[in-house]
């Protein structure tokens, strides 16, 4: 069974105000998922986004 982390190896991560993390989306390249952190941190949200490749850890 594919648990999609071949399909879509890349995620969009949100830390909010405390800290904590939350997985926003998963996307097939690592373009799609900078479009996505683009247009969030365009929008307002005061939260931090990034991009991640599965198995990497960023911060």
């Amino acid at each position: 069974m594919n648990d999609g982390t071949v399909a879509l190896p890349w995620l969009v991560i949100r830390e909010d105000d405390n800290g904590n993390r939350y997985r926003v989306g998963r996307y097939a390249t690592e373009d799609e998922a900078n479009k996505t952190v683009d247009s969030l941190s365009d929008s307002g949200h005061k939260q931090l986004y990034w991009v991640e490749r599965v198995g990497q850890t960023a911060h």
